[in-house]
């Protein structure tokens, strides 16, 4: 990754699935606070994705990198982003 760009966070989920929407709801004041927004994406339109996270939804990637799944682990999710030069604020 660049020095300076932004990461991007991806969180695969699916509807109708209340892990996801907790997760959201944990995760998003917390990349808020760094100016950071989530993608989200449905596990469900993305054929590799489904197999890859199919029953680990929901799954939080930084760049690519599956960092935690099932629930938000912020620890590892605030080290990944340290070292890819968020603050931690």
């Amino acid at each position: 990754m660049n020095k300076g760009a932004v990461p991007v966070v991806v969180v695969w989920s699916r509807e109708e699935c209340p892990l996801c929407d907790e997760l959201l709801a944990e995760l998003s004041p917390l990349l808020v606070a760094r100016g950071l927004c989530p993608e989200l994406r449905d596990v469900d339109d993305d054929a590799v994705a489904r197999r890859r996270y199919g029953l680990k939804v929901p799954v939080v990637e930084v760049d690519g990198e599956a960092v935690c799944h099932g629930h938000l682990d912020a620890e590892a999710l605030l080290e990944v982003l340290g070292a890819r030069g968020v603050s931690p604020v």
